[in-house]
């Protein structure tokens, strides 16, 4: 049967991105080693650096003004255009916003993390892209930073590169990238200045392995910005070990040492589940057949608590389970309060805090399976519950937390 020509995707957009100081060499170097040797090339769609004032103005007149280095190795190798531009140099700004001319004091080093996090975040925000990332040029604290900041927004198809130059070629300030024809360059060999040809250097790219962990991030770090420091805290939380503390006094909730901003109803679900589990009680069930009354009595207990008998949210809960706690008001309230976790934690900094599904399929009940000794919950605020029943019970005995 004839389907029809098939739909044509759109390649992803390559960037290439680098850190330079005063040797603006590192980018034709590593737009070499990307894109005119080797089977498999790499031809970027757009080149960006990220570099002091000093360093924007040396990339500029070098690379890009007349026949700047760029302009002529995509001449030479005969290169489909790359936009890089002057537009395409980020420069580091100071404290006011002002073009900064080097990182020399704390101040400075930590605009230039939170500088080169943001850049790297917004670069790998659209789902079809490639970046590459080169961290050979620059001072150390920008190759390191930017290196970290790929870790932690970096996806499956971004690389970290580091360009290794030959020698006498690789401290040469005249030497931009091997040349497909004789071009003579002077050097030093000990104490005495030789001529090379630039076309003998050997320019390769040593990949560097690095863990993503974009995945732990919290939403709105991947989404808004943030400094550097609060983003790596946040990928902490995600490896760190879970701790789930509630207040029900101050109606507050922490995981992983994490503040979350939780509604009403998200946090007395969180905050009964705590209970539920921290006194031993037996996973809850909620039903699409049926309403389950001691599940919703259990609930209101906990909100009566948090928010007192005659608060407008305690009204609303009791109106809305007059008839029983079932799966029609459960699953939404469980779904939003995941939302809440993983905006606040990521992915995998919310998944310890999950309420989970436990049993068979025509017995599935709920219960978060946070061990009990991680949860901090004042003993006395909890309503008494059910405990869970012992392993030699029998399943056919009846139990206050089944449907009624």
């Amino acid at each position: 049967m004839h389907t029809g020509p098939k739909a044509q995707t759109t390649p992803p957009t390559r960037i290439l991105l680098a850190v330079t100081g005063l040797t603006p060499q590192v980018v034709t170097e590593t737009l070499y080693a990307l894109a005119c040797r080797g089977e498999t090339r790499w031809i970027p769609h757009e080149v960006h650096l990220i570099t002091t004032a000093t360093g924007a103005e040396n990339a500029r007149l070098n690379l890009l003004t007349g026949e700047g280095w760029f302009h002529r190795l995509v001449r030479d190798y005969e290169l489909p255009p790359i936009a890089f531009t002057a537009q395409h140099i980020h420069v580091l700004p100071d404290a006011d916003g002002q073009p900064l001319d080097d990182i020399r004091t704390p101040e400075q080093n930590t605009l230039a993390a939170d500088f080169i996090t943001t850049t790297v975040r917004r670069m790998t925000q659209t789902p079809d892209s490639e970046l590459h990332v080169s961290m050979a040029g620059g001072r150390k604290t920008m190759g390191y930073y930017l290196g970290y900041a790929l870790s932690l927004y970096g996806r499956a198809q971004d690389r970290l590169s580091h360009v290794l130059v030959s020698e006498p070629y690789e401290t040469n300030r005249a030497f931009y990238y091997p040349t497909p024809y004789d071009h003579p360059i002077h050097a030093r060999q000990g104490n005495q200045e030789i001529t090379v040809d630039a076309r003998n250097a050997r320019v390769e790219l040593a990949d560097i392995p690095f863990v993503r962990l974009r995945d732990g991030l919290p939403k709105a770090l991947l989404q808004g910005d943030a400094s550097f420091s609060r983003t790596v805290a946040a990928a902490r939380c995600g490896v760190r070990q879970p701790e789930l503390v509630i207040d029900l006094e101050q109606r507050t909730a922490c995981a992983g040492g994490e503040p979350l901003k939780l509604t009403a109803q998200s946090f007395a679900l969180l905050a009964w589940m705590a209970c539920r589990r921290k006194r031993g009680a037996e996973p809850v069930r909620c039903s699409v057949n049926g309403y389950n009354p001691e599940a919703a009595r259990e609930f209101l207990a906990t909100c009566r608590l948090a928010y007192g008998p005659h608060s407008s949210e305690y009204e609303g809960f009791e109106k809305s389970l007059a008839k029983g706690m079932d799966s029609l008001w459960f699953s939404p309230a469980k779904t939003r309060l995941h939302d809440a976790l993983v905006r606040a934690l990521g992915e995998s900094g919310a998944a310890p805090y999950r309420i989970r599904a436990v049993g068979k399929r025509r017995d599935v009940r709920f219960e978060l399976t946070l061990p009990p000794q991680h949860i901090a919950i004042a003993e006395h605020a909890c309503p008494n519950l059910p405990p869970r029943p012992q392993p030699a019970q029998k399943r056919g005995l009846s139990r206050p937390m089944d449907m009624q």
